[in-house]
């Protein structure tokens, strides 16, 4: 199920998607874009501190029971909670002779 603030921004692309006027679809489409490209570093901190808020509970929340409460795999709480939540090609390469970062304990 879709929250309904969730299915509001829906709803607004859409709406976008659907302006007749080339020049003014394309307009509210780079307004879209921008706007969703500064807002989505916070979206993700958030998240992050959300995780990290579950993970300092005692007991902690298990990354499963995380991955569940947010409709993500384990793989993607993993990384949110090593600090990347971004695409596979914004990943810190590991340096020549450095390891891969490790999964935090109780993955």
């Amino acid at each position: 199920m879709i929250e309904e603030e969730v299915q509001r921004v829906v709803d607004a692309v859409n709406a976008v998607r659907v302006i007749e006027d080339p020049e003014r679809r394309g307009r509210a489409i780079t307004q879209l874009l921008k706007a969703q490209s500064e807002g989505e570093p916070d979206l993700r901190e958030e998240r992050r501190r959300i995780v990290l808020d579950w993970r300092a509970e005692v007991p902690p929340v298990s990354f499963r029971v995380i991955a569940t409460r947010l409709g993500v795999s384990l793989g993607t709480v993993q990384d949110i909670v090593r600090g990347h939540s971004g695409p596979w090609g914004n990943r810190r390469k590991p340096k020549k002779g450095e390891a891969e970062p490790e999964a935090p304990e109780g993955a």
